[in-house]
């Protein structure tokens, strides 16, 4: 048993850190130059919400605060060419995402009870509003939300647990890869047939 112990904690680092790699790569290959290493550093801190949440249940206001900032600086770098109307839509795409999501945390609390989002992941999908189209944001939502329901069933089914209407998932798990897959499609999009992401 002692001779296992040191090799428990490899395998989530390893995959962690493979799949930061890949991340960054994706980035700078699908957008050469700064958009690229702004996608780049939002693969870094998508994993790190990820796997935070995963681990605790909790989606930390630090990394989510540094991922909405990073889309407004993203956003400004455009103001010369756009004007001030670069900073105002990813502002107004926030509010049109985390407004109706915490309508739905509200209604779904006094309905049942109990809660069925929590803050930080209103707080993430204000981020996913912060970077992408509002088209997007609801491909990206419905794919993050069936994804959560496949790897729960998927868990039951290997368990041979009943499968319950209850049951607590880290929906920041799933929506801040679909996040970052989301950039990356808009990325891909636009080197094809140019304008400006989001």
């Amino acid at each position: 048993m002692t001779d296992q112990a040191p090799h428990e904690g490899v395998g989530p680092p390893l995959a962690l850190s493979v799949a930061l790699l890949l991340g960054v790569f994706a980035s700078l290959v699908t957008a050469p130059g700064a958009e690229g290493l702004y996608g780049a550093y939002l693969a870094a801190l998508m994993l790190a919400i990820a796997a935070n949440d995963a681990r605790h249940y909790l989606i930390p206001n630090e990394l989510t605060g540094a991922a909405f900032a990073l889309a407004l600086l993203r956003a400004a770098a455009f103001v010369p060419d756009i004007g001030v109307e670069a900073l105002l839509w990813p502002l107004a795409r926030a509010a049109a995402v985390a407004v109706p999501l915490l309508l739905l945390m509200a209604f779904y609390r006094r309905w049942r009870g109990r809660d069925g989002l929590g803050l930080g992941d209103i707080k993430l999908g204000a981020v996913c509003g912060a970077w992408l189209d509002l088209a997007t944001v609801v491909a990206v939502i419905e794919l993050a939300a069936l994804a959560a329901i496949a790897a729960y069933l998927a868990n039951a089914a290997l368990r041979s647990k009943r499968v319950r209407g209850t049951a607590f998932l880290p929906f920041g798990l799933f929506l801040a890869p679909a996040i970052w897959v989301g950039w990356l499609g808009e990325s891909w999009y636009t080197s094809w047939f140019g304008g400006w992401p989001g």
